[in-house]
């Protein structure tokens, strides 16, 4: 269902209906944005991610970096931090999970439940309210409301007295989170993490919000009135409660049957309509789309390359070309960038992309590759493939489990120094001036300071180079944030060196700060795995491994498929599961009841897989992708209305299925599976009735009708859905290639379509040894391998010469619908 209508629906509801307006306890705040202490991941389903931030009134002033407080101490113990009792004093429920951002919570004084039917009964039978408490381990603000309440004694008493209390890691119950931020988005403006809600018994929401502080201030309720108010409401007026509670979830359960105007699928207008507004909000001195904070939101990327790909002529393609180009270089070169440590950094709190907020995501360093493969390709800059070989050095190195899967997060706060008691973001990233200069300045070259060579390209100052605007908080008075403002060229020139010595010099620099990095305690890690983030790293490995022909890194995708097989995958029932973990001796481990997987489980594998089929042309890989496509259709797909729901109807306690309408910080599973149909149709025998690829391709165009509102009335929501629609209306472009897999004329064939930008393109080998074939529609030319390039449901002549292929490819879809 579209957020945004639902948001203007229920924000309707809450200030018109007495029985929210009386609950609502966020009634009186300023609507100033951007100034409440809440960590953001996601463009939370409002059109503008800057109006995510839940209204208050603290001052302008502290608007960029109000996300670090630095009062920090993580719970979770390891042989960096200080050390702690060896008895705690007090354990709940929660000691018994596997979530680090659930164990962070078990020994607070708070009485934590897990989600589940133990907390859930225990509030029916009490007859409590329930306080819901929604976070994720590197969220810096959970930390910062951990420390104020939940490990007050004073607040935990109340908490205990009138509630039950259950605490959700928002990345392991998605599904939770996603029912519970809509109603707070909806009746608060916005939303973000930790997020309060309070439900009754039944589950149904009553009122909510994000942060709240232990006492009143800021103009709006402490955390301790908020408790004791809505304890004396359930208490006096039950009825008023559960009423507005049950008002909303059947306004919402409404608009989902309301929700599709449409019975066409959406034309060329609504792509460029889409393109027109990327134009309007790029941002031209240092790129990205809107002003601070910036986040690299790849699906835009995609959505640009796309465009720019079907038709290379076009004037507002190169347009796109150019935006994308820009604003990946900056992003690349600015702060945002971990020049020592390699990866990206979650966001850029100013508009230089300079000062991140120092959180390192899976599924960033996952999307980012694909997004810097593609320039590569649409370039041959080798800029743009250093910068993959980098991201995928940082996830090898920092976020696998040795046998394969991907962790999914470093926290952005850690001790400064062994011993410090208080952890402080970005402490692991910055440096002073005078540490740098220990390090580097007895080296020279040519008689001239490494220091200076290095200080003079990464923009390092005595006094640092971070602004007060960006540190509001003087936590990073004297520090440095590494950014890069003027090229190699012009910095070897200024000290009379060639690109070589200057290459050589920071290469230098880098592993003596590299090393010197390493003394300092680490950030936490999440070491959660989860099958979503870990199907987008598979695909953005398989990309890179065709892109750049790298074989290592299909080697790690197949190690990363093999990974989710073997410990994300129920081969009785062809199921995933969400997520697993790490034990405290590196073994992989699941829960008790594992959490069954949820549609952007199975969106992000498949496409993961149908990318590592192409990388590698091993068919079991399509095989069970085809059949994880079978079970996603059987368990989320929507027979009505068309489209996929975010979860099955298998919970009983998700009081309300959602379509997932945003393409954020992740994209949406819809959107995905959108790709995804396209390419099995693609896939698809045209001669086998039963499998002609019609099934998939009627899906595909029902998801595009269920949101073709939303893509006509904000386009921008959903670029990477924006660019299944192109998908859908150019038809993919198909390169079939009938050889052996092993003739070096074929692998001659398949790497010139590797080495081209061609966005839904699909690649298939068949070699004539394979009973049976992969597509019997595909023929060889003798014993000499054959190409076939098929566009708009009509395909080339064969061709046997790799400069003829070439040429084929280099048609652009549009170029080709044109004659």
């Amino acid at each position: 269902m579209p957020s945004g209508r639902a948001v203007l629906l229920l924000r309707r509801l809450s200030t018109g209906d007495n029985r929210l307006k009386n609950i609502n306890l966020n009634q009186n705040i300023s609507t100033e944005l951007f100034t409440n202490p809440v960590c953001i991941h996601r463009d939370l389903g409002l059109h503008k991610r800057l109006s995510t931030v839940v209204p208050n009134s603290i001052s302008p002033s502290q608007i960029t970096r109000s996300f670090s407080d630095n009062k920090i101490i993580m719970a979770s113990p390891s042989s960096e931090t200080p050390p702690v009792a060896d008895k705690p004093k007090h354990t709940n429920s929660l000691i018994n999970e596997k979530s680090p951002y659930l164990l962070q919570h078990a020994h607070n004084p708070v009485q934590w439940y897990p989600w589940g039917p133990e907390a859930i009964e225990k509030a029916k039978v009490q007859n409590k309210l329930i306080f819901l408490s929604v976070g994720y381990s590197t969220c810096h603000w959970c930390h910062v409301m951990e420390k104020e309440s939940f490990e007050n004694e004073e607040v935990a008493k109340i908490m205990n007295e009138h509630y039950v209390n259950i605490k959700v890691d928002r990345e392991e119950r998605p599904d939770i989170d996603r029912v519970y931020l809509l109603f707070v988005m909806a009746s608060t403006g916005s939303g973000g993490w930790p997020m309060s809600v309070f439900l009754t018994p039944d589950l149904q929401p009553v009122t909510g919000g994000t942060y709240f502080p232990p006492e009143d201030r800021w103009g709006r309720p402490g955390f301790k009135t908020v408790l004791l108010t809505l304890a004396k409401k359930w208490k006096e007026n039950q009825q008023q409660c559960l009423e507005a509670g049950q008002h909303v979830i059947s306004a919402l359960q409404q608009l989902s049957l309301d929700d599709n105007l449409s019975s066409v699928v959406p034309g060329e207008g609504t792509w460029d309509k889409c393109v027109q507004k990327y134009m309007l909000i790029y941002e031209p001195e240092f790129g990205g789309f809107g002003m601070a904070p910036k986040f690299p939101q790849a699906s835009i990327f995609n959505f640009l390359f796309h465009y720019y790909a079907r038709d290379k002529s076009n004037t507002d393609g190169k347009k796109c070309l150019e935006m994308c180009l820009y604003t990946l270089t900056k992003i690349a070169k600015g702060g945002i960038h971990d020049h020592v440590s390699s990866g990206f950094a979650r966001y850029s709190v100013d508009n230089d992309w300079h000062v991140p907020h120092f959180e390192k995501m899976l599924y960033d360093q996952a999307q980012l590759v694909v997004a810097y493969t593609d320039a590569f390709l649409a370039t041959k800059d080798e800029f743009y493939a250093v910068v993959v070989h980098d991201i995928i050095k940082y996830v090898n190195r920092d976020l696998r489990h040795e046998s394969g899967g991907y962790y999914s997060a470093e926290d952005a706060d850690s001790y400064p120094t062994f011993g410090t008691t208080k952890k402080k973001e970005g402490a692991f990233c910055v440096w002073e001036y005078s540490e740098l200069k220990a390090l580097l300045n007895d080296k020279k070259i040519n008689e001239i300071s490494y220091l200076d060579i290095f200080c003079e390209y990464f923009s390092v100052s005595e006094e640092g180079n971070i602004s007060p605007g960006s540190d509001p908080h003087g936590e990073l008075v004297n520090k440095n944030v590494l950014i890069i403002y003027e090229s190699k060229e012009e910095i070897s020139k200024k000290f009379g060196l060639n690109i070589e010595q200057f290459n050589q010099v920071i290469n230098d620099c880098i592993k003596i700060v590299y090393e010197a990095r390493q003394n300092r305690p680490r950030p936490d890690l999440d070491t959660k795995i989860l099958c979503s983030w870990n199907g987008l790293m598979l695909s953005g490995l398989a990309q890179a491994g065709q892109g750049l022909g790298e074989k290592c890194y299909v080697e790690d995708a197949i190690k990363t498929a093999n990974f989710i097989k073997e410990n994300l995958y129920d081969v009785s029932t062809n199921t995933l599961l969400h997520s697993c973990y790490r034990d405290e001796n590196g073994a992989v481990m699941q829960i008790g009841k594992p959490i069954k997987g949820f549609l952007d489980d199975y969106a992000f594998l498949i496409k993961g897989l149908l990318d590592l089929y192409e990388a590698s042309f091993d068919r079991r890989w399509l095989n069970w992708a085809r059949e994880l496509q079978d079970k996603q259709n059987e368990m989320f797909w929507d027979s009505e209305g068309g489209g996929y729901f975010t979860c099955s109807t298998e919970d009983k306690t998700i009081v309300l299925r959602l379509k997932e309408d945003q393409d954020g910080a992740e994209p949406s599973g819809n959107s995905v599976s959108c790709h995804n149909l396209l390419r099995f149709a693609a896939y698809a025998d045209k001669s086998d009735p039963q499998n002609s690829g019609e099934k998939e391709r009627e899906m595909a165009k029902k998801i595009l009708v269920a949101f073709a509102k939303r893509l006509n009335d904000s386009p921008t929501a959903l670029p990477e859905m924006m660019s299944a629609l192109m998908f859908y209306s150019d038809s993919p472009t198909q390169v079939l290639i009938s050889g052996g897999r092993s003739d070096p004329r074929t692998l001659e064939m398949v790497r010139a379509v590797r080495t081209r930008l061609l966005p839904g393109r699909v690649l298939c080998v068949a070699d004539p040894a394979d009973t049976p074939a992969v597509l019997h529609r595909v023929r060889s030319a003798g014993d000499v391998p054959t190409a076939y390039v098929c566009r708009r449901y009509a395909c080339s002549l064969p061709v046997t010469d790799v400069k003829q292929l070439e040429n084929l490819l280099d048609e652009t879809p549009a170029a080709v619908a044109k004659k």
